[in-house]
């Protein structure tokens, strides 16, 4: 994954190979927490069927959204770190082709 001596350096940034890690805590919180939601809306239609079923859907809804966003966030991190990456190899790129001062002249 990474070096343990590339947290002390600013070289390379570790963000990209760890963001998966935090992608995966995220969506096992999401569903730990609709888990939870859906068994609150069980609970709950018991004493109100309706606000129960609310309940339970909500809860669901919420998970599906709560995937969909944190990948959306995850990738737009990966992307920002992408074209990073990308702005600096075209630098990198320009430094290598001298640059000719003037037209050249015709003879």
């Amino acid at each position: 994954m990474f070096d343990f001596r590339e947290l002390f350096q600013w070289d390379r940034f570790i963000t990209p190979t760890v963001i998966k890690t935090f992608y995966l805590l995220v969506i096992g919180l999401i569903c730990l927490f609709g888990l939870s939601g859906v068994f609150s809306g069980l609970a709950a239609m018991a004493i109100s069927p309706f606000g129960g079923f609310l309940v339970l859907l909500s809860s669901i809804a919420s998970v599906v959204v709560g995937i969909m966003l944190s990948r959306i966030l995850a990738e737009f991190v990966l992307i920002v770190f992408r074209i990073n990456e990308h702005l600096g190899a075209i630098r990198e790129q320009g430094r290598r082709i001298p640059i000719i001062r003037g037209a050249q002249r015709q003879k």
